[in-house]
């Protein structure tokens, strides 16, 4: 390498030597980047559940409820499958897992109807072990009831006197319509898989610079000049910002995921989000002793930043030190900030109703850089006294 005249290019090139020539940090640095999306896409390749089977406990067997329930099975999403004689029998379902819902009506539904005072009462249970089933069930029949209310408050306004037209007038002064917002499929796929792809830029670097590290303090081959540490950086950077060109501006559109974003906005979202990753995985391989560590270290972090992180679960339902934590990890900024981009149309370049969001996550990305940047070469120049001191 003394062809080399500068010490911080002679380290990229090293850098760049010591990834291809092994196979390990190949096969995490570009194999697994690019086949997790494809293993989660096809995990999720099914957004919506159809046919969700259904018990029904109809106590009144009355027009009305045999109606809905006509209504309600035309529906995609479940199918009634069983017709039960009181609900302990419709219980026994649920508990084999043979229904995933019940439906019940009162023995009084019919005669509640008929009373322009009265009140007629349905009862929906949902199987909670999938919110999949709970969503399916609950959303169908909440359509159906919407559609029932109005046609009985029309026929109650008749009752009363008024005017079959005016009556309906009447009813669609605030008529109800739905708009599912950045996710019109209303799928968990669509929802998760982008949190996933930054998830997997962030883990796998984090898992290759550490298997890196590792390598280097066993073969006794270790460096922390800061040429080590500006060169390192730049080789991880170049790979990794081509990876994740192809990671968020190319598979979204292969996987038909919403992607309304700028792909410009994306490119300046990974600058930073790469550059924090980088130094704090630079900080992280100090402290690695040997190969096998930053496997355990993958392992035990990726649900807890994504936990962490408020994607999968409501950050006003974590509890605050873990909140405040989050705040110091790359992933939790940089996954919001590409959901905001890539799903709701978010700009860091022009003012829009997201830009603020997006600018404010793009920034504490930058301060991150900076921050694990000054943390990393003040953790390599002690490591590098200590190697000094040890010879």
């Amino acid at each position: 390498m003394s062809e080399y005249k500068y010490p911080i290019v002679k380290s990229f090139v090293t850098e760049l030597q010591r990834i291809f020539r092994d196979p390990g940090v190949v096969v995490i640095f570009i194999v697994a980047t690019l086949a997790y999306p494809l293993i989660y896409k096809a995990l999720y390749w099914n957004e919506q559940i159809n046919d969700v089977p259904v018990a029904v406990v109809d106590l009144s067997n009355s027009p009305e409820s045999r109606e809905f329930l006509h209504r309600w099975n035309a529906s995609p999403d479940i199918r009634l499958t069983h017709s039960c004689a009181s609900m302990a029998e419709a219980e026994k379902l649920l508990r084999d897992q043979k229904v995933h819902g019940i439906i019940y009506f009162p023995r009084d539904f019919e005669r509640q109807l008929a009373d322009p005072l009265g009140k007629a009462h349905i009862s929906l249970y949902c199987d909670m072990s999938s919110f999949l089933y709970m969503k399916a069930i609950y959303l169908s029949c909440n359509q159906v009831m919407l559609e029932s209310m109005r046609n009985i408050q029309i026929d109650r306004y008749e009752q009363m006197g008024m005017d079959k037209e005016f009556a309906w007038a009447l009813v669609q002064d605030a008529p109800y319509s739905e708009t599912a917002l950045f996710t019109p499929t209303g799928g968990y796929g669509s929802f998760l898989i982008p949190a996933v792809l930054m998830l997997i830029l962030h883990q796998t670097l984090l898992f290759g610079i550490c298997m890196l590290g590792g390598t280097a303090r066993e073969e006794n081959d270790e460096n922390y000049s800061f040429a080590s540490l500006i060169g390192r950086a730049g080789a991880c950077f170049l790979i990794y910002f081509a990876l994740a060109a192809i990671l968020l501006g190319f598979f979204p559109r292969l996987f038909g995921i919403p992607h309304i974003g700028a792909i410009d906005d994306i490119l300046l979202l990974i600058v930073p989000y790469l550059l924090a990753i980088i130094f704090f995985s630079l900080c992280v391989s100090v402290f690695i002793r040997n190969r096998e560590s930053g496997l355990v270290l993958l392992i035990s972090t990726s649900l807890i930043f994504l936990f962490m992180a408020g994607i999968s679960w409501p950050k006003e339902m974590i509890p605050a030190a873990w909140r405040y934590l989050s705040y110091f990890i790359p992933y939790t900024w940089g996954a919001h900030a590409f959901i905001h981009i890539n799903s709701m149309g978010a700009s860091l370049l022009h003012t829009n109703g997201f830009a603020a969001s997006a600018a404010t996550e793009w920034i504490a990305l930058w301060i991150l850089a900076a921050f694990y940047f000054i943390m990393a070469s003040g953790l390599f120049y002690i490591r590098k006294k200590r190697v000094l001191a040890n010879k």
